[in-house]
This record gives C-alpha cells, structure tokens and sequence, in this order.
C-alpha cells in the first residue's frame, strides 16, 4: 500500500490516491499488451524497451503523435470510454507505418478534470486495446488532475508512438510512375476527424444520440464513437508480398491533403469517385450539414482510411496480402502524369 498522502492537495481537488488506484486498475489491462522487447512494467520513471534488431544493417527509428480530438467529447456525453483509446493509438501508428516502419510501443496522457479510477482505466483499456491491434506494447503513460482547469467530467487523451524500419526499408515515392496502381484500405466510418463539425451538425450537445436514423441502422453515438481502423498489420503484410510505392493516411484534410503527401511532383493520383464504398454516415452528413461535396473529400476519408500505390506487376499481391490480414482493399484508381496531385474523376 502506498503511504503518500496530501491533504492540503486534496483539498486544493487533487487526490492522488485516486492516481494510485487508477495505476492498479489498468495493469491488467496494460500488461495485455506485452511484446517480446518489454523491459519494464509500468510505474516507474520511464519506459523501458530493448528493440531486436537482428536483420537490419541500418535501424530507424520513426515515431509519431496524436490525440483524439474532439470526438473524445461525444465519449463524455455518452459515458462510454473504452473506445477512444482506440482511437489515439490508431491516429498515432497509421502514421508510422506509412513510413514502412513497425511501431514498438506506445504511450499516452491522460489530462482529466477530476480522476476517477474506474474512468481512467476504461480509457487505458481502449488504448491498449489499439495496442494488442498495431503488434505494440503499452509501456507507460501519464495521468494528470486538472481540477480548476478542467470541468469534473473532461479529459483529454492524447499519445505517441515509436517504430523502427531499416533504412534501406524507408517507402520512397521516387520509384513511383504513371500506370501504378492506388487501392483503397477501407475506413470504418469517421475514424477521428472533422469532429468539430460533426458536433455542430448533429448539434449533439442536446441530440439524442440513441436515435436510429434509417440510413444508418444502429444509434447515432454509437456510429459516431466507432474506433478508426488499424492498418499496421494488414500494411505490413503488403510491403512484405508486394511492391509498395507510397501509403497515405487519410485523416483531417481529407483526399486532398492527405493523399498528396505520398506523390511526387509530377505526378497524379487519379481516384475514382465511382469506385469508393462510403458507409451511410457521410451522406448523411453532408445532408443535414449542407456540405458541399468538395468540403468533404477534403475534411474526411469518405470510407478509404489508407490508400496504398503499388506497382501495377504487384498489384493482385498486395490485395491478397492485405484481405489475408482481414482488410478488405480493393482498387480506387491509378498513378497518371500531371502536377494537380489528386484528381477526383
């Protein structure tokens, strides 16, 4: 048991006590996460990971943060929690992987209003949740009372991630050339962005976030509060089958953005309107929102959370190999001569 104890700081609305409780709670849930390289458990000073590096003539490491923005508030309003961990870990490793690079272990921060052990544990059960998905290990974090700061039932939920590629592993979008071909990687819905107009839309500060709209069949908090894709092993399994030219993730910015990221001048991604699976809540939103088409494809990932440019000799490979890992891809468009970047046709 541990005998730190300050009155005078619980009276100023922080309990520390409640710290302590809320590590024990989520030990379980941390320990899940535990791969071969874990040389600590948590609560100490520092995470400790011994990375194998038998193989590689050049390591890398490549490492990458993010937070859940504000679809974490939709969390708070619902009382769910144990979703948006998800949610981090994936804005996080979808990232790194876009490097070519494995992520190794996570960590997150937890900046709460007023810390309730069994909350906080349910947070961390979703970010290691996302961690046994990405292959990582969860070696520590941190948990921070804002009370004063922070209304009692707030937090925020933020990480960052470490992976590691072999230099000469490193995605170069140099070799990529007209006739390449661009898949799709599925999303599951809104994944963690565009949130902030999400939020206005549905107004769901006073919505019913049970209600069932027809288009989309479950409860509206539920759609909303569904966990963004992880794509580590599904990607991975492709740059070990096939030819892999450039990964993009699909996150705030939308095609527009982020799709350019991965191709060089010169050339254009051709993407096919037709092609896209877009699940139900998109045009329900840009319904009810009055979106213009083109504020969407550049706010959101319209069902695609990753496109893949592989070469076209590669191409059945990389499917194969990413449906074996359970994502459904298929193919969104190709690589083509130009100096517009992305091209919507």
């Amino acid at each position: 048991m541990n005998a730190s104890h300050s009155a005078s700081y619980a009276a100023a609305g922080v309990d520390i006590e409640a710290g302590y409780e809320g590590v024990r709670l989520m030990k379980e849930h941390v320990q899940r996460t535990f791969i071969p390289g874990v040389i600590s458990d948590i609560g100490g000073f520092g995470g400790l990971f011994a990375p194998e590096l038998g193989g590689m003539a050049e390591p890398v490491l490549v490492s990458g943060t993010d937070g859940v923005g504000t679809k974490q508030r939709i969390a708070q309003l619902m009382g769910v929690h144990d979703t948006v961990g998800i949610d981090c870990v994936a804005m996080c490793v979808n990232d790194i992987v876009c490097c070519g690079a494995k992520p190794l272990f996570f960590l997150d921060y937890i900046a709460i209003g007023k810390n309730v052990p069994e909350k906080v544990a349910s947070l961390v059960a979703g970010v290691a949740e996302g961690c046994v998905r990405a292959g990582c290990a969860l070696i520590g974090g941190e948990t921070a009372e804002h009370p004063g700061t922070m209304a009692p039932d707030d937090y925020d939920l933020a990480g960052f991630s470490v992976g590691i590629v072999d230099r000469a592993k490193i995605l170069d979008n140099a070799r990529m050339r007209p006739g390449d071909v661009i898949l799709a990687l599925p999303s599951s819905g809104l994944h963690s962005n565009g949130y902030s107009l999400v939020r206005k839309v549905f107004d769901v500060e006073h919505a019913d976030l049970g209600k069932v709209y027809d288009e989309l069949g479950k409860p509206l908090g539920e759609v909303l509060l569904t966990p963004t894709e992880i794509y580590v092993k599904p990607v991975l399994a492709a740059l070990a089958a096939a030819d892999v030219r450039g990964l993009s993730h699909i996150t705030g910015g939308g095609f527009y953005e982020n799709i350019p990221r991965a191709i060089p001048d010169g050339l254009c991604a051709k993407v096919e309107k037709a092609a896209i699976r877009t699940p139900a809540v998109f045009p329900l939103l840009q319904e009810l929102g009055g979106i213009p088409e083109r504020d969407m494809y550049n706010t959101y990932n319209m069902g695609v959370g990753m496109t893949a440019v592989v070469s076209r000799e590669s191409a059945d490979d990389a499917l194969a190999a990413l449906r074996g890992a359970g994502c459904e891809a298929y193919v969104l468009g190709e690589i083509a001569a130009g100096e517009e970047k992305v091209r919507l046709c």
